[in-house]
């Protein structure tokens, strides 16, 4: 189902616009998490604790997708790179010679920005779509 047709399903829910507001964000802040691998168990799991629609969280979660999660990772690596003062990004990998553990040794300056950043661009993310549905919802709701 695509995801424009799940997010018209999200305003056919009988729950005040702030509830499902907030779960929309919520899936929004963990679909863009450094969490990789995780983001649905978590959308659920998180859902669920907070008595929140699973549905839209999930719907939120799947804002990064296979076509999505390159550029928001990649922009989220650059700013946490910037926020953490880091100039120079990217590693000079010897391509003659790689090798798993080589790659991993390159990257590992990669961590703190890739971390730091998508969690800030998460919670920015999650603050802007929690206004957009919000109102998006009590307009449809009216």
């Amino acid at each position: 189902m695509p995801f424009r047709t799940k997010l018209r399903q999200i305003f056919s829910i009988r729950e005040s616009p702030g509830r499902i507001a907030g779960a929309f964000a919520l899936g929004v802040f963990i679909g863009m998490s450094p969490l990789l691998g995780i983001h649905t168990v978590l959308g659920i799991a998180f859902a669920w604790i907070l008595k929140l629609n699973r549905l839209v969280t999930l719907v939120g979660v799947y804002v990064t997708n296979p076509w999505t999660i390159v550029p928001i990772y990649t922009f989220g690596t650059w700013l946490g790179a910037r926020m953490l003062g880091i100039d120079h990004i990217l590693p000079e990998i010897n391509w003659a010679h790689v090798s798993f553990s080589e790659l991993l040794r390159d990257f590992r300056p990669l961590l703190m920005p890739f971390l730091v950043g998508n969690t800030v661009l998460g919670l920015v993310s999650a603050l802007v779509s929690y206004a957009v549905i919000f109102k998006a919802v009590k307009k449809e709701h009216a």
